[in-house]
């Protein structure tokens, strides 16, 4: 079996090609002078939200595992919003084969050719609660586009700031939903709204039951986001960004927790450890075979963590310190895929 492994960073695409997913082979960096923000495999494609610091944010597709590159279109902000795209953050393929980008300033955007062009879903940028949107750290962005695997009118977007939202009705209204996620750092910490996900996954085995990262707090949702109920115990902390869920084991996500704010953001206990929980959040267990151990202080992005489709699945991670780590055991073991990278803005594996 052969995986590759596509790792984005603020300095170019790095991909990684492995036969066994212990030993890897790192090519030389396409787009070296692009910051990779998303990646997105679609069957044998591999798509790539840039951002060229000459000629700006586009998407580029590549049909032959990297080889080569064809520029497609770019998220285009009708005259009328007043602004315009600063970075592609997300690329996701829904079950109809629809592709959605989600944007900086916070947006999404649909292509039904491929990603030739793209159209504004004006009713989520039209929605009442946008102006009140806020920029997180990183800049205000659409980071999560979650298509229902079985209905192509549902869909969950999450953004920081503003928290998640939901349509059922292909993009034509949406709905916050939020509803038990805190938000500390707002005077009312159980907004309708404002709150700083980080990341959303859904369980593989219940469309229904998702997973959310937020800016302080673990939780899960069984409704479809309707409501969201604390997973946090267990965990060194609850802060962080990534969360993955496993590819075909229900109630199996992982994360890597960070320090809060105020402590600097590095890893829990400065230790390089993925947490996995097999219980859909009930218990934790820290992963740590194979990792460093003593004075870890990089942390892992929203997505830089990543799963492939194999069995047993494949588990991959990079840090802002350009190491970036893969599991061929669904986390119990690990190895070093590179090391000395450029800051590791995301991961995408797929068995090829």
């Amino acid at each position: 079996m052969s995986v590759l492994l596509a790792i984005g960073t603020v300095k170019g695409l790095f991909l990684a090609r492995s036969e066994n997913r212990r030993t890897w082979e790192v090519e030389e960096p396409r787009f070296p002078m692009s910051e990779v923000y998303s990646l997105c495999f679609d069957g044998p494609r591999l798509l790539a939200g840039l951002s060229d610091p000459v000629y700006g944010p586009v998407v580029s597709a590549s049909e032959d595992g990297g080889a080569t590159w064809n520029e497609l279109g770019r998220p285009v902000f009708p005259e009328d919003t007043g602004t315009s795209l600063e970075r592609v953050w997300q690329l996701a393929v829904g079950p109809s084969g629809r592709l959605y980008a989600g944007t900086q300033p916070s947006a999404l955007f649909t292509s039904d050719d491929g990603g030739r062009t793209f159209e504004l879903v004006k009713p989520l940028w039209d929605h009442p609660h946008r102006p009140r949107w806020e920029a997180g750290f990183g800049g205000q962005a659409i980071h999560t586009i979650l298509p229902h695997p079985e209905d192509p009118s549902e869909v969950l977007v999450a953004m920081s700031t503003g928290g998640v939202y939901r349509t059922r009705d292909g993009g034509d209204s949406w709905t916050a939903s939020n509803t038990g996620v805190q938000a500390d750092f707002l005077p009312d910490p159980q907004p309708e709204f404002g709150q700083c996900v980080h990341k959303v996954a859904r369980d593989c085995g219940d469309p229904r039951r998702l997973y959310l990262q937020n800016h302080g707090g673990v939780y899960r949702s069984d409704d479809g986001g309707s409501t969201w109920v604390s997973i946090a115990d267990g965990l060194p902390g609850d802060f962080g960004f990534a969360m993955v869920a496993h590819p075909h084991r229900p109630g199996t996500i992982y994360t890597f927790p960070i320090n809060g704010d105020e402590r600097g953001r590095y890893p829990c206990d400065h230790r390089c450890r993925v947490f996995r929980s097999r219980d859909a959040g009930a218990s934790w267990e820290a992963l740590t075979e194979g990792l460093p151990q003593e004075s870890f202080y990089p942390s892992v992005l929203r997505d830089a963590m990543c799963a492939d489709d194999a069995a047993p699945a494949g588990v991959y991670f990079g840090s802002r310190s350009g190491e970036v780590f893969a599991s061929a055991d669904e986390g119990g073991s690990w190895t070093t895929v590179a090391a000395h990278l450029p800051d590791v803005c995301c991961v995408r594996a797929t068995t090829v």
